[in-house]
């Protein structure tokens, strides 16, 4: 893991990027990192645009805005067309291919996220955090337990099982493009299996 990370999360209102943001936030401390996270919100509550910027760093931060995106996830056409731009050129740049059709040059992964969650949970609710599970696997950020312990701090109560499992669902997404990026076999897992034991202590 590198010492210094900027990160954005980006879509539309009501998407969960800033619960996404939070939990991000909160296992970057567990790490004992630095962090400095900001908000902003279009003029509607819920289909106007939306980001979370995060700034991690080993060291003291200096400077609150991103300028030189290590990690964006947009969750529609508008933020993958936008931010896109902002990326190192090493940078990692998650798609959700439910609303992303038109792809961003660059190191991109292309997922149907909120597809994905629909199908899996009935409702889109834990896409954010079934990103946040590929991402995390992606950039190789933080341990399991970290994040385990980041999404109980963060989640409500109720919630909690289903989120845990999208992060799951993400992280083993995540994993499997490595292998294959990597020239490795992918890796051989039903996708029905139980949520893994680390995961489902925390339910």
């Amino acid at each position: 893991m590198k010492r210094y990370y900027e990160v954005r999360l980006s879509g539309a209102g009501g998407q969960g990027l800033g619960l996404a943001g939070k939990v991000f936030s909160e296992a970057a401390i567990l790490a004992d990192y630095n962090v400095c996270q900001t908000q902003s919100y279009g003029p509607e509550a819920r289909g106007g645009s939306s980001r979370t910027d995060i700034i991690i760093s080993k060291k003291e931060i200096l400077f609150p805005n991103c300028r030189n995106l290590d990690i964006l996830l947009a969750m529609n056409q508008e933020s993958a067309d936008k931010f896109s731009r902002d990326v190192v050129e090493d940078g990692i740049i998650l798609v959700d291919s439910t609303f992303v059709n038109q792809l961003p040059e660059g190191r991109v992964y292309a997922y149907p996220l909120t597809k994905r969650s629909t199908e899996e949970f009935g409702t889109p609710m834990p896409a954010n955090i079934m990103a946040l599970g590929m991402l995390a696997a992606l950039a190789r950020l933080f341990s399991i337990d970290i994040w385990v312990k980041a999404i109980s701090m963060s989640v409500p109560k109720r919630f909690l099982e289903m989120n845990l499992r999208a992060f799951e669902i993400g992280h083993r997404e995540g994993r499997e493009i490595l292998h294959v990026e990597e020239g490795r076999a992918p890796l051989a897992y039903d996708r029905k299996q139980p949520v893994p034991k680390v995961l489902k202590d925390q339910g």
